[in-house]
């Protein structure tokens, strides 16, 4: 099936082909057709299979007969985070390029009256997130009684995020014959309940297993008896040849910020962000990592779902994340569009809950890597006895059979990575004195009222205390049944098949043109 078999436009046909698609993903493929006769649609997927695309392309061909009015959008998309919003409009003014239609972004950290002068316009599409959206209608700056489409992006990060009492009252705003398009990357019990209350009759478009990670995501286990041990595994990972491009999660904005000096004093080329940060830090970071002046950004999960960059090799989470779900966004970053990629997450004996829910969630048990130097502790509970990955293997003959005399540096051994690290001078102890992250007791990620970045907040923490990320863990792990490991026989199961026919880096015919990173091009031209 092409772009053409979904009855888009000759317009918006134009801007795909010219953006470099050539193909419809699968949940572009059974999203776009029910979007284009105004159905209501509930949509699950992977992140990183298109679901931008998915109701951005059929919002444009609708909306390209009408008339827009001053401050009366006629369509609104709702994103939980100021950068997916920001992609959201990036990735509209590329589509509609060949059409007269125009957006508005309306995010917080933004210059208001700017925005207000930009809803002045006749705007066909608003893009908005909930926290700044309320404050403008508040305002008297806009009326929303001519928007006939709302399209709900992220509805499990909105739950998480603590939007959907923003989102319940944007809805009673809205006009309550309304077309309405729902996207979720995983789909809990409460998305569900959300979908019974917001759409209509809607059309159920799943394309693959709720919480699902990509089966291109080749993913490994790192466990570490500290901190310490922790930080040192991932200088000598990140030391790797093969680690071209990276982003690392922590779960708090102050880790953010002592990771981020620890890399930086070590010599890796790193930039940060986090929600404490101005969104013009926020956007020269982000900018940073994408043009390739930056290979490496640690973030928190406010980075988890508004970041598209083709080419990300490697994810590493360096906090095992308090909701299991976030696991699932952090690895999608990287293994996007057919591309091959790693996670690996690092976890000590304290992490025991939080990763039992990650492995009940994704339903495997994560293989043990293995690193020079660095003393792999036993953490009760866990199989770490998992088969490596088959996708490791193959990019392994497939390196070979291109290149016989290539490095063995080029390629990681399936359960043993090797580095060599130079040997600290007596400076950079001293300037270590300073752990590489606190060691705190993690809490976890609250419900923030309307925009996490527009009130940010500390939260004073005793030592020695009850720690709420294992409560809220354990109530997500109670169930101790586990699903056994697969056989290791030689007949290969069909989400090994699936891995085997990943295309590697660089080489899908899905991923656009435009993003693409210069640096990512050039190492596959230089790997064929």
């Amino acid at each position: 099936m092409t772009f053409e078999d979904l009855g888009l436009s000759p317009e918006v046909l134009a801007a795909i082909q010219e953006a470099g698609y050539q193909e419809p993903t699968p949940i572009q493929k059974q999203a776009i057709p029910v979007a284009l006769q105004g159905r209501d649609l509930l949509g699950c997927a992977q992140t990183g299979t298109g679901k931008t695309a998915a109701f951005v392309l059929p919002l444009i061909d609708i909306l390209a007969g009408g008339k827009a009015k001053a401050r009366m959008p006629r369509a609104l998309i709702l994103s939980p985070t100021r950068e997916l919003a920001q992609q959201t409009l990036e990735n509209f003014q590329i589509y509609a390029q060949h059409t007269e239609l125009d957006a508005a972004l309306l995010i917080g950290g933004n210059n208001m009256r700017q925005q207000e002068q930009a809803l002045a316009r006749n705007i066909d599409i608003l893009i908005a997130t909930p926290g700044r959206l309320l404050d403008m209608i508040e305002r008297g700056k806009l009326l929303m009684m001519g928007c006939k489409h709302l399209v709900i992006d992220e509805a499990d990060r909105m739950l998480d995020m603590g939007f959907i009492p923003d989102v319940e009252k944007i809805c009673s705003i809205l006009p309550p014959l309304r077309h309405t398009l729902m996207f979720s990357a995983t789909m809990p019990r409460e998305v569900r309940k959300l979908a019974e209350r917001f759409l209509h009759n809607p059309k159920e478009v799943t394309v693959a297993p709720p919480a699902s990670p990509a089966e291109t995501v080749e993913q490994w286990l790192v466990t570490v008896g500290n901190e310490r041990d922790k930080g040192k595994a991932l200088r000598q990972l990140l030391a790797s040849d093969t680690v071209t491009s990276c982003m690392i999660f922590s779960n708090r904005k102050k880790d953010v910020d002592s990771l981020h000096r620890s890399l930086k004093r070590n010599g890796f080329n790193a930039v940060r962000m986090q929600g404490d940060m101005a969104q013009r830090e926020r956007e020269v970071a982000l900018n940073a990592f994408k043009s390739g002046e930056a290979n490496m950004l640690v973030c928190t999960d406010v980075a988890g779902r508004g970041i598209d960059v083709f080419g990300v090799s490697h994810v590493f989470c360096y906090d095992v994340p308090v909701n299991a779900e976030d696991y699932v966004h952090r690895i999608g970053r990287t293994g996007r569009a057919g591309h091959r990629g790693r996670a690996y997450v690092f976890a000590t004996p304290d992490d025991v809950k939080q990763l039992q829910a990650v492995t009940r969630l994704i339903k495997r048990d994560l293989p043990l890597a293995t690193i020079e130097g660095v003393k792999s502790v036993e953490i009760p509970g866990i199989n770490t006895s998992a088969p490596a990955p088959a996708a490791v293997e193959v990019a392994a003959a497939e390196t070979e059979s291109v290149d016989d005399a290539q490095p063995e540096a080029e390629v990681i051994a399936v359960a043993e990575v090797t580095v060599e690290v130079e040997v600290e001078t007596q400076a950079e102890v001293e300037a270590q004195a300073e752990p590489d992250v606190s060691t705190d007791d993690q809490a976890p990620a609250q419900a923030a009222p309307r925009d996490e970045d527009e009130k940010p907040g500390r939260r004073r923490r005793r030592r020695g205390g009850s720690r709420k990320s294992e409560a809220k863990a354990e109530d997500a792990s109670s169930d101790e049944t586990r699903r056994p490991a697969e056989a290791r026989g030689d007949n290969k199961t069909d989400n090994d098949r699936r891995r085997d026919n990943a295309v590697p880096f660089g080489q899908s015919a899905n991923v656009p043109a435009f993003l693409l990173r210069p640096t990512f091009a050039d190492q596959d031209a230089e790997t064929l």
